[in-house]
């Protein structure tokens, strides 16, 4: 599940490699990162002080209003903490249209953050959690089953993070899907009706008159039918316990790695600071459309017909 590229391997790949690895269920890893970072005083500064200013589970820039959420607004590193997660997002941004081309062509760029905090015993209700093992779904607004990408650095200079996994969606679904209710019956709808069409145009309305990050709050059957997937992971002490497909895997000080966090499950166990970027990406841009969760999805629901009473 882990492919590694250092830099000989990076520099040897051809179009569509790395892309493709992605699709198929693969975690990403660069070593060491290959993009450049902050400074190391700044870096520092933002490791000392960020975790005494946290209002809110991370510090966050969010593109659509322009803006880092987090921090109080008279913070003494709001500044720095804008200025690193822009300069970052853009750094990020540049390196994934080089090397994967085909998949980010007219992508959304999302929430760029960094995670101050040690992850392990935080104690955050389940569904906002770390530690536990899960599906992302329909944390940036209505995907329609457009696929999430994100790009981690672990910024910690001396402390690996360490992740987990219970293996990729399919794998999930076969074995998880009828108890999380991922029936043809529990699916019957996946696109957008009209209610969802309404929806979301009156949230780009709100959003285009002075409340840009009213679209963060729209949503779609197929993102509403991931969010309950997303919840019965988290929800269910049985699956956590469940030893099947579980693996481990640490990334050092300065690494980094990237994966389609719709696709993989994953937790972070421990670690603290990290950068993490979020991308969306179109579906359309897939060479592997079949493996994307929404036509996962899809598959289910065409397995047999829907109960009716």
């Amino acid at each position: 599940m882990l492919e590694v590229f250092d830099q000989q391997r990076l520099a040897q790949a051809v179009p569509d490699e790395i892309g493709d690895l992605l699709e198929a269920g693969h975690i990403v890893q660069f070593d060491p990162c290959p993009i450049e970072l902050p400074a190391d005083d700044e870096l520092e500064t933002l490791r000392r002080q960020l975790p005494q200013q946290l209002k809110l589970k991370n510090v966050s820039y969010h593109p659509e209003a322009d803006q880092v959420k987090g921090l109080d607004e008279n913070s003494p590193v709001a500044e720095l903490a804008y200025r690193t997660l822009t300069t970052h997002r853009d750094r990020v941004t540049a390196f994934l249209q080089a090397i994967m081309p085909t998949l980010t062509r007219n992508m959304r760029v999302g929430t760029s953050s960094f995670r101050p905090m040690e992850e392990r015993g935080r104690n955050l209700k389940p569904h906002a959690s770390n530690e536990l093992v899960h599906v992302d779904a329909g944390a940036y607004g209505a995907t329609n089953g457009d696929r999430l990408l994100r790009f981690f650095v672990n910024v910690n200079p001396s402390v690996d993070r360490v992740w987990a996994t219970k293996g990729a969606l399919p794998e999930l679904l076969a074995r998880h899907g009828d108890a999380a209710g991922m029936t043809s019956a529990g699916l019957r709808r996946l696109d957008k009706g009209p209610l969802d069409k309404l929806r979301s145009s009156l949230l780009d309305g709100v959003a285009q008159i002075g409340l840009p990050l009213a679209k963060v709050l729209d949503s779609s059957p197929y993102d509403r039918a991931m969010r309950r997937f997303h919840n019965y992971m988290k929800d269910t002490p049985a699956f956590q316990r469940d030893p099947e497909g579980h693996r481990e895997f640490r990334f050092g000080p300065f690494t980094a790695w990237m994966v389609f966090t719709d696709m993989v499950s994953h937790a972070c166990l421990s670690g603290r600071h990290a950068l993490i970027y979020t991308a969306v990406l179109p579906l359309e841009n897939c060479r592997r459309p079949e493996l994307a969760p929404i036509n996962l999805l899809r598959a289910r629901q065409a397995a047999a017909p829907a109960t009716t009473r």
